[in-house]
């Protein structure tokens, strides 16, 4: 999955360290107007049940009420299966894929591509295929104001946290295998990811005009966002990338480079280190002071 991301001189207009709304006394959606370099978008902020140390607020856009369960079968299994979101900027050169999976659970997703329109998206495309890993439900998706591929990393956020957000909504069994069923789900996660121990991030050469970083962490809201601004913030240029959401996991790939060249050594370890000190640093809940 592949996410085309802004260069270093990229301005995140979102990215403002926003403080989750957590005094709200219920989960319903309140009216919350904020923009992601196109027109005004209204989205839902959403209260999470527990607190949740993130440097972002989680907008989430969801979808209309509906009394039908966005499910193309009733029929359950016992293992739950793993949920995988992919966004992917690197498949299609003018659009946003979306690539969704959850073994055999998953319908046709209305309700999801209602809910992407509403973030000023235009969903262009839309297929489904069988393999081994179950059905994987994709979606070519283009910003409404411009018809090109999404390259805010802010609205490629509030994208991934739409579509996690709806299978909460109509797969509450999704909700112990996702890292943001902590705070918005039904059941927690009964197992914690370590970060220490989860958290691996390599830098690879990969032409002589950029190198491919690759990384691996928990899972979070605002983890996209965040990414870039430390990558962009040492004046390395994301050229496009890549994000997978794997339950508790996160999986990164971006084309990076430094002047429009491959990043040198030294640079490469500046950047891994950088991230890492990043990811693995702890966090204080404000609850604590």
């Amino acid at each position: 999955m592949a996410v085309a991301m802004a260069s270093s001189g990229s301005n995140f207009g979102l990215y403002s360290n926003l403080k989750a709304m957590e005094k709200q006394p219920s989960l319903r959606a309140t009216p919350f107007i904020c923009s992601f370099g196109l027109d005004p978008v209204q989205l839902p902020c959403i209260t999470p049940r527990r607190s949740l140390s993130s440097s972002t607020s989680t907008f989430i856009s969801k979808a209309s009420p509906t009394p039908a369960v966005e499910n193309g079968s009733s029929q359950e299994t016992d293992a739950v299966p793993t949920p995988i979101v992919i966004i992917d900027q690197d498949s299609d050169p003018d659009a946003t894929v979306v690539e969704i999976t959850f073994g055999d659970r998953l319908g046709a997703l209305l309700d999801t591509m209602n809910a992407l329109k509403s973030l000023g998206l235009n969903v262009v495309k839309a297929n489904v295929y069988l393999d081994s890993s179950g059905k994987h439900n994709k979606f070519a998706i283009t910003k409404a104001s411009t018809g090109r591929k999404v390259d805010e990393p802010e609205l490629l956020e509030a994208i991934r946290l739409t579509i996690i957000n709806n299978l909460l909504e109509y797969h509450p069994e999704s909700s112990a295998q996702l890292a943001l069923g902590a705070a918005f789900g039904a059941t927690p996660p009964s197992e914690q990811v370590d970060v220490d121990i989860a958290t691996h991030v390599h830098v690879y050469d990969d032409s002589p005009e950029q190198s491919l970083l690759v990384v691996e962490t928990a899972d979070r809201p605002g983890l996209l966002v965040d990414l870039v601004k430390i990558i962009t913030d040492i004046n390395i240029a994301v050229k496009s990338g890549e994000f997978d959401t794997e339950g508790l996991l996160a999986k990164a790939k971006f084309h990076v480079s430094y002047k429009g060249k491959a990043i040198i050594k030294p640079l490469q370890q500046v950047l891994a280190n950088s991230l890492r000190y990043f990811l693995r640093r702890p966090s204080t809940e404000e609850a604590s002071f």
